[in-house]
């Protein structure tokens, strides 16, 4: 089994729609992460009524950077019909803002075909490159 599909097997091991409460529906997409160090790290999508809820990128980035990391290779997200997509705006934009390297994460498009892009592909011309230089 190459690292896509395990990365994709464990994001399904988490991805369980439910209802929280009468105002909070989690699960419906799932995401697996794997960082630099070898690390798996996954997470669901926690939707509100107040907008306030979290991607399952953001929630498995949430739960690496609680274990001290904030390096990623890969990401996986498996949208609720079991395809994969790629990573919101909102995500996209968390992930570039972790590393002056993440423009090289790799996102898997599609597991059939094992297509691949990097972040930077999704975000060009990002605007923070210059702040890294600071640290």
């Amino acid at each position: 089994m190459d690292i896509w599909d395990k990365l994709y097997r464990e994001a399904l091991k988490v991805q369980k729609s439910r209802t929280v409460s009468p105002f909070i529906d989690a699960g419906s997409v799932a995401a697996a992460i794997l960082t630099k160090a070898g690390n798996i790290y996954v997470g669901v999508c926690i939707d509100t009524a107040s907008g306030l809820g979290m991607c399952a990128e953001r929630n498995a980035m949430a739960n690496m950077i609680t274990h001290g990391e904030r390096q990623i290779d890969k990401v996986v997200a498996v949208i609720p019909d079991g395809r994969v997509g790629a990573p919101c705006g909102a995500c996209r934009e968390f992930m570039m803002q972790l590393d002056k390297n993440s423009g090289d994460i790799e996102i898997l498009l599609d597991l059939e075909s094992k297509k691949v892009v990097t972040l930077k592909e999704l975000v060009p011309n990002w605007w923070g490159y210059d702040r890294f230089k600071e640290i």
